[in-house]
């Protein structure tokens, strides 16, 4: 049984929590399981993956509702263009890659060295995007070189 501090529901002040309109909420449940390492809070309706210190509410779209008129959720059309991805930190990148690959996880590559950090993406059972990263240069004070303008 469930109890009470699994859920996202604070005592005082307010906790983040990350929403994501998915296709399947059985499989994209499961992978959030699996992949993080997550404890499944509520099956669904809506769906609860309790990650870390955070969670990942799962439900499948649909259209505007009293709360969110005008609005329609829909999960990711596209695997080109985001506008916002999940930022999971881990402490050891390569045992993380090697799991979640293991796991069936999609990655676009392996952990790369990017001075201040070791990153690399993956996409979920929807294409969300999500960044895993290692802080590395960054503890030291050696940060990524910025974009050319």
């Amino acid at each position: 049984m469930t109890s009470p501090g699994d859920f996202p529901a604070p005592q005082q002040g307010l906790v983040l929590t990350h929403f994501l309109t998915v296709r399947d909420v059985a499989v994209s449940r499961r992978f959030y399981a699996e992949v993080f390492g997550g404890e499944v809070v509520l099956e669904e309706n809506p769906a609860i993956v309790k990650v870390a210190n955070s969670w990942i509410i799962m439900n499948p779209g649909g259209g505007p509702t009293p709360d969110k008129p005008g609005v329609t959720l829909e999960a990711p059309r596209e695997d080109s263009t985001v506008s916002s991805f999940l930022n999971v930190r881990v402490a050891d990148i390569a045992a993380f890659h090697a799991q979640a690959t293991a796991k069936g996880a999609r990655f676009l590559t392996e952990p790369l060295d990017r001075k201040a950090e070791l990153r690399c993406y993956l996409r979920d059972p929807d294409g969300y995007l999500i960044e895993v990263g290692q802080a590395t240069g960054m503890l030291h004070g050696v940060y990524a070189d910025r974009p050319p303008d």
